[in-house]
């Protein structure tokens, strides 16, 4: 996996998804190992966050790498300067990107113009790291991913899609509810449908929240109104009504279901405090594990040594 891009969670096989969760598991057990000494990561977001940018610039550190942050004044990506000599210019300086973008071309771009490996931090169609600290989550609380049914609750968005990709190809059963017009984009569960084929996972596109859940090992959600859709937060309101993951839908459930969320939050809109603060979420274990798991996907493109 040496000096390769990370654009979608599908660039990875999976039997590379395992090695890097075994990775992200024995660092989470060191802690801190010098494993990029010497090497910098420049972080290029184009939006705000607080765990993708704390978790990527403490992994750094843990590894024994440096970090750079680029807000989005003082980059223009795109305004002030292109994708594309943005590029350019940081391969020389640093040797690794992880860039948080409105859209995925831009990523894209980066990636095609860039001499270092660049990494999907989010983009409009997907959030691969994402997708590893969930994956990490979900084998860590059930044992392993393969047979384990997951109901994912909402809107059809970036972590969606990465999520489906990353459980077609470990096996993985998804349920996906979602009220009309915000399912999963046709595209990728075509191809999850077809890593499923494979691995003995299954995909399933519902609308009935409750159907989702039935049984289900774990159960998720996402915010109804991701960051830049705040002026159609109010249409999403009344469109994703019954879509709450609240007590009742949980104990649709296996009883020793988890609950799940990237965050940020909104309780009572897509989830309830009582979930949400709950003893099955396991929201904040999963948050850290973005932490555990970027180190090890970090550690697997940038190390020269074998980090197995």
């Amino acid at each position: 996996m040496r000096g390769r891009n990370v654009i979608s969670i599908a660039d990875l096989t999976a039997s590379e998804l395992e090695r890097v969760l075994a990775t992200a598991l024995a660092l989470k057990d060191a802690g801190r190992r010098p494993l990029l000494s010497g090497q910098t990561l420049a972080l290029v977001f184009e939006k705000p966050s607080l765990r993708t940018r704390v978790s990527f610039e403490v992994a750094m550190r843990h590894l024994g790498g440096d970090c750079i942050y680029l807000s989005p004044p003082e980059v223009g990506l795109g305004d002030r300067e292109t994708p594309a000599d943005v590029a350019r210019v940081l391969s020389r300086y640093v040797d690794c990107i992880a860039a948080r973008t409105f859209t995925t071309e831009t990523v894209q771009q980066l990636a095609e113009h860039s001499s270092v490996p660049v990494i999907n931090a989010l983009s409009d169609s997907e959030h691969p790291c994402q997708a590893l600290a969930d994956l990490l989550t979900i084998r860590e609380k059930k044992g392993a991913l393969s047979g384990v049914t997951l109901a994912y609750i909402g809107d059809g968005n970036n972590v969606a899609n990465s999520l489906t990709l990353a459980g077609g190809l470990t096996g993985m059963h998804i349920r996906i509810a979602s009220p009309e017009g915000y399912e999963v984009a046709p595209a990728v569960l075509e191809r999850a449908t077809a890593f499923a084929a494979e691995s003995g996972g299954s995909i399933t596109q519902l609308r009935n929240a409750e159907e989702a859940a039935t049984d289900a090992d774990v159960v998720y959600t996402d915010v109804w109104a991701s960051m830049g859709q705040e002026a159609e937060a109010g249409v999403r309101r009344e469109d994703f009504a019954g879509y709450t993951v609240d007590a009742s839908l949980m104990r649709r459930a296996r009883p020793d279901a988890i609950f799940m969320h990237d965050l940020p939050a909104h309780r009572g809109e897509e989830v309830t405090a009582d979930v949400i603060d709950g003893p099955q979420s396991a929201a904040f274990d999963q948050a850290e594990n973005r932490l555990h798991a970027q180190k090890a996907l970090l550690a697997h493109i940038l190390s020269e040594e074998d980090v197995e």
